[in-house]
């Protein structure tokens, strides 16, 4: 049986008090936060702060010690397996090295959630992925290996897989980390050139602060487990806490 959504005017991802340790370690220490429909929201802070934990507990590969997740009004704790599967059609998710499947062609990795969980004829499957290859400019590298294509033509791919099952919540790990600067200005470029058509809701992670002020309607700041303080860059900015100025100037 699924869980009635709630109504169209709640945010797509809700948290609440949300709490994560390891071995004794505390790593959350209290999020709350909420993210509007087609909003981009982009999490900033040091190493360690657990802004990756963050992501993995939004699409619930991780379960939190306490608090509470809600995406389009459901309470993740709460799902059954089936149901959480069916929670995460509607998420994409791209991993930090891409994740790409090595021994999988550029094609097939972006036809493989495809073919996991829609069930449509062979055919169908392939031009759906060569549709979403050619939205992220990778069409014509759609049989080679991802150890043939550099690492931004991977965030690509990995952007393109992300995208398959047509999710309305896009949920990016560091989509610039090790990139040269022209390259991480393309992948933006590209994630907001796919906000604009698709109007997604977005959280990025990411320790780039140039490319968090391009892709971003709003930034948020971890430290030591909490957000300190959430705006535009702008408000940031005219912050006077001692560790946002010396956060902000340090990436400037």
């Amino acid at each position: 049986m699924s869980t009635p959504l709630q109504p169209s005017h709640a945010p797509p991802i809700q948290v609440h008090a949300l709490r994560k340790s390891f071995d004794g370690h505390r790593v959350l220490a209290g999020i709350d936060l909420e993210v509007a429909r087609g909003e981009t929201l982009s999490v900033l802070g040091q190493s360690g702060t657990g802004k990756s934990v963050l992501l993995k507990l939004l699409v619930g590969l991780q379960r939190p010690d306490s608090g509470s997740i809600r995406i389009h009004g459901l309470q993740l704790e709460n799902l059954s397996r089936q149901e959480l599967t069916e929670a995460r059609k509607r998420m994409g998710f791209l991993f930090q090295n891409a994740a790409l499947y090595d021994s999988l062609t550029v094609l097939q990795n972006v036809c493989f959630p495809l073919e996991r969980q829609v069930g449509l004829p062979r055919r169908q499957i392939e031009k759906l992925a060569r549709g979403l290859l050619a939205a992220v400019g990778m069409e014509d590298h759609a049989e080679k290996l991802p150890g043939e294509i550099s690492g931004g033509m991977q965030k690509r791919v990995g952007l393109a897989r992300a995208l398959a099952l047509q999710p309305d919540i896009l949920l990016c790990d560091e989509p610039t980390a090790g990139l040269d600067p022209i390259t991480a200005s393309e992948i933006d470029a590209l994630i907001l050139k796919l906000q604009r058509e698709r109007g997604m809701t977005s959280v990025v992670v990411t320790h780039d602060l140039p490319s968090a002020r391009t892709i971003s309607d709003r930034l948020a700041l971890m430290s030591e487990g909490r957000i300190l303080i959430q705006g535009s860059f702008e408000e940031l900015q005219s912050s006077r806490d001692e560790f946002v100025q010396r956060f902000l100037n340090r990436r400037n």
